[in-house]
């Protein structure tokens, strides 16, 4: 993030149980996805299933969207 930030690149963070350290760290520009669950492997599953949807989105903006 120190990089990115240095860099004036944006960051976009997936993050549970409120962002802790990483939260702090992001600017206003960021984007911050924070999953609102304590356990652990339902916000992995959460942080998984974004990322799908990330793919998909970049997938359609790049290749078009199919029918």
């Amino acid at each position: 993030m120190n990089a990115a930030h240095a860099n004036d690149l944006r960051v976009i963070a997936l993050t549970g149980k409120g962002g802790g350290a990483i939260g702090e760290l992001l600017y206003d520009t960021d984007i911050h996805i924070s999953v609102p669950a304590e356990r652990t492997a339902r916000i992995q599953e959460t942080h998984l299933l974004i990322i799908h949807c990330l793919c998909d989105g970049i997938d359609c903006l790049l290749m078009g969207v199919e029918e």
